[in-house]
């Protein structure tokens, strides 16, 4: 099971980039929690300054942009 988890302070970015993970997810068909990280200092214990930003078994992913639902599919299964 991978631990998708979304970086940002619940801005629209941070909604809209949790939708299309998981949309992605689901269309990719792996099992996946989805964890949204809100705590500044959290989010800046991953080295992330701009939100929002994906992190994917710990390893940040994406960062200060939202990606299409096809390319998040990319970045899931690398």
């Amino acid at each position: 099971m991978k631990k998708l988890q979304i970086l940002g302070t619940g801005c629209a970015k941070c909604q809209q980039l949790t939708l299309h993970t998981e949309k992605a997810a689901q269309a990719i068909g792996i099992e996946y929690e989805l964890e949204k990280v809100t705590d500044i200092d959290q989010i800046m214990s991953f080295g992330v300054m701009v939100t929002p930003a994906l992190a994917v078994d710990g390893v940040v992913k994406v960062v200060g942009k939202v990606p299409s639902v096809e390319q998040l599919k990319q970045v899931l299964v690398a």
